[in-house]
């Protein structure tokens, strides 16, 4: 089950979910939070749907279809938080990871203050797995993230604040080598990759999301959902259509074969 906000463009929210989840082979069931119209180059309006018509999609289709896992993206307002955490309650979904979506590529602020601080005080401490980017982390942990080393502490803050596990994604820093950092109380793990010199990465972080979550509803560890998860947008970055002017999408289909030729 995906709860997010949808993306006109298609190439990050609900739409990026979607194809991911198929792409890897599972089925993806859906909460639409907010309406965004949108582009490659930024976000034009976000029209929010009302929290009792999120907290009825949730209920109702897990109802007839129980969810293995939930992924959680752009919540949007406290209303929306509110009424995400009493469905979660109410379907006791044990697999749950957040991307805690805030602010979008083109600089938008996706999320206000105050629903900021419900999903710091509420919401991480329901969830099996926080995903934030570097300027997710810092708002939510009111640090400055310059390097490695911020990077863990800023994880072992978000873990301080009820979450059990952590993934901070190091896309943002300036280096060749691309260093996430999974945490958890008990041991954390790095894993490197190279940077991929493209402008194309417009929903990476829910694309990323929702592939962890996929394997980690197919009883996949949740530390090896975060390396295939990684392995699986960065195969996508590299494979990128380039669509648009400005941020565009990624390659959601790489791992499909496509054997037969279309004219």
């Amino acid at each position: 089950m995906i709860i997010a906000g949808s993306d006109s463009s298609g190439g990050a929210g609900i739409q990026a979910d979607i194809k991911t989840v198929t792409t890897l082979g599972s089925y993806a069931m859906t909460s639409i939070t907010a309406l965004t119209s949108q582009n490659t180059t930024g976000v034009k309006s976000i029209l929010p749907i009302n929290p009792k018509e999120i907290f009825t999609q949730i209920i109702f289709t897990s109802k007839d279809i129980k969810p293995d896992a939930i992924k959680i993206g752009m919540l949007h307002s406290s209303g929306v938080i509110k009424s995400v955490i009493k469905a979660l309650d109410k379907t006791k979904v044990k697999k749950i990871v957040l991307d805690p979506v805030m602010v979008a590529k083109g600089g938008a602020k996706l999320l206000d203050d105050k629903a900021i601080k419900l999903l710091k005080t509420k919401l991480i401490k329901k969830v099996s797995l926080i995903t934030p980017n570097i300027p997710e982390a810092e708002i939510l942990t009111n640090t400055k993230i310059k390097n490695e080393k911020d990077m863990i502490f800023a994880a072992n803050k978000l873990i301080v604040l009820g979450a059990k596990n952590v993934l901070i994604k190091g896309g943002h820093l300036r280096s060749k080598i691309v260093n996430d950092i999974f945490l958890n109380k008990l041991n954390i793990k790095i894993f490197s990759s190279k940077r991929v010199s493209t402008k194309n990465t417009h929903g990476t972080g829910c694309t990323l999301s929702s592939a962890i979550t996929t394997f980690f509803s197919c009883g996949k560890p949740l530390k090896k959902s975060c390396e295939l998860g990684i392995k699986y947008v960065n195969s996508a970055i590299k494979s990128n259509p380039n669509y648009g002017k400005g941020h565009g999408p990624i390659n959601h289909l790489d791992v499909i074969n496509i054997k037969k030729n279309f004219k």
